[in-house]
């Protein structure tokens, strides 16, 4: 018997204008939709399919007027292999212990966060959350959501990721560590064992949110190949890499 679509939300909102934190001199405007009601799960799935991301309970994709910048993105999980240097990455983590978990916020969750957002977003809206915020945006979801936390061999939590499981995938919703520890590349390995934790789940892809052509806090997502965005034609493969890893791996 072949499955019933799911039904998309009856009224999407816009949000007022504001400036664009990840472009100099440009706007930034939503639309979204609240999560709620029956079969949400399976109005997410088409949501995030058609390039919505979640906060709490609402599914958001940017409608900027006169700009097309944000590209959803998905890692083909599959097929993704990762290179020496990634590996390199991995193995410098290897001694770091990994744990899914309900989601429910923690002190020591929020500790983490805070020393995270303060050191690499301080300038941002989430620099300002208070912990009831904070357990607020873990544990706001109607979803399959769970948090995964890495620690080290003395039990210390070192990053911890927010993440929604899919009919066709995971979504990395949030993820932090400690700014504190540069040369263990933690968001990078995060992602990492994302992918591994799709591959061992039979499923075919990783949401990563948005690629920004010229933002460089978006420019670390062409490590994970192989990428689709999508496009007017629906998703297709992207080629991120700087022009110089291109030339580079056609010679």
């Amino acid at each position: 018997m072949t499955a019933k679509p799911a039904r998309l939300p009856r009224f999407f909102y816009r949000m007022p204008p504001r400036p664009c934190p990840y472009l100099k001199g440009r706007t930034e405007q939503n639309i979204f939709t609240e999560l709620a009601g029956p079969n949400t799960g399976g109005l997410y799935d088409a949501l995030t399919q058609s390039g919505f991301r979640r906060s709490h309970n609402v599914a958001y994709r940017p409608a900027c007027p006169g700009c097309r910048a944000c590209v959803p993105v998905r890692v083909v999980a599959p097929a993704f292999a990762p290179g020496a240097s990634l590996r390199r990455i991995v193995k410098r983590n290897a001694d770091l212990a990994e744990q899914d978990l309900p989601a429910r916020a923690t002190a020591e969750q929020y500790e983490l966060f805070l020393r995270y957002v303060t050191s690499r977003h301080g300038d941002g809206e989430m620099a300002g959350m208070d912990f009831q915020e904070y357990a607020a945006m873990v544990q706001d979801s109607p979803l399959r959501t769970f948090v995964t936390e890495f620690r080290d061999p003395r039990g210390r939590l070192r990053a911890c990721a927010l993440v929604d499981r899919l009919e066709d995938g995971l979504s990395a919703v949030y993820s932090f560590f400690d700014p504190a520890l540069d040369r263990r590349s933690l968001g990078t390995y995060t992602i990492v064992r994302l992918i591994a934790r799709a591959q061992q789940l039979g499923l075919p892809y990783l949401y990563l949110g948005y690629w920004i052509e010229g933002s460089p806090k978006m420019s670390y997502k062409w490590r994970f190949r192989p990428l689709e965005g999508l496009t007017a034609d629906g998703w297709r493969p992207l080629d991120l890499r700087p022009p110089e890893q291109r030339e580079l791996f056609a010679a």
